[in-house]
């Protein structure tokens, strides 16, 4: 039987791992929502594969006793573009996770995305403290570019992003951004990846603050990191909707299924991620 002061000693040691428990981020990319609710695209269909996966993503979680903090979808939100793709996304974001964390891809309409999801979500560029965390903040930047596949940054993001680097007493930081900054090894992604990405690659192992870089576009996992600093991960995330390549094997065994991946920031900045992967939905 414990005694009061066991009760008391018991209960300071549950509160001290509360206080120390990560945050928990899930990152979805990439999945190329459609207007018309049952539209299919590359014999899938966005919408229902979408849904699928967050309910796929929340209860591999659950079942590891685990929930997400925050929910990063990094780009191609949209692959028409549309009004009503963006209404499709604003149905299938769960409330219970807070203010989602979206950005542009090359198959977005940027401002139609701020139209409609502006008021409910975090919408790229931007910085972000994450509350419940000691101290970090998501860095997202929006790397679409009108017309093309490829991304670039542009002068006013490139001086934005100087001034908060610069800031030396700023906590660590999570950057995020649709199109990889470095070439991964498939000619074709290689050919649309980020204009200037070695730039920015320099800035951002320059920069103490930086601890983690995650992006989309590619639809499957990948893994490197900053150049000299290879505790810093650069880690690009499957698609909900379908699996390209792979250039590196899925350490699931599972490159052609759809997924996703939770990124854990710890206290002392740090990032543990762990690879999460479903099975797809034919037709639904």
């Amino acid at each position: 039987m414990l005694t009061s002061l066991g009760s008391v000693e018991l209960t300071s040691r549950q509160n001290a791992l509360v206080m120390a428990s990560p945050l928990r981020i899930l990152q979805l990319s990439d999945p190329h929502l459609l207007a018309d609710p049952g539209g299919v695209l590359k014999g899938r269909a966005p919408r229902a594969l979408l849904r699928h996966g967050l309910a796929q993503a929340l209860a591999q979680l659950r079942a590891s006793g685990e929930s997400p903090d925050r929910l990063l979808i990094s780009g191609d939100l949209c692959q028409d573009e549309s009004w009503g793709g963006y209404v499709r996304l604003a149905e299938l974001l769960p409330d219970e996770i807070g203010a989602p964390l979206l950005m542009a891809g090359n198959h977005d309409h940027p401002q139609l995305l701020r139209a409609a999801l502006g008021r409910r979500a975090r919408i790229a560029p931007g910085l972000w403290p994450l509350p419940g965390s000691p101290g970090w903040s998501l860095l997202a930047l929006d790397s679409h570019c009108s017309g093309r596949e490829g991304g670039r940054l542009d002068r006013s993001q490139w001086t934005w992003l100087e001034g908060v680097l610069s800031e030396p007493e700023g906590g660590p930081l999570l950057v995020a951004l649709h199109h990889p900054p470095v070439a991964i090894g498939d000619p074709v992604f290689d050919a649309i990846g980020l204009q200037e990405g070695e730039r920015l690659m320099a800035r951002l192992s320059a920069s103490q603050r930086v601890r983690g870089v995650v992006f989309g576009h590619v639809h499957q996992h990948w893994q490197g990191c900053l150049p000299g600093r290879p505790e810093v991960p650069l880690l690009g995330c499957p698609s909900t909707l379908i699996g390209y390549g792979p250039v590196q094997p899925c350490p699931l065994g599972r490159a052609a299924d759809p997924g996703g991946r939770i990124l854990e920031l710890g206290e002392e900045g740090e990032i543990r991620h762990r690879l999460l992967r479903w099975s797809a939905l034919e037709r639904p």
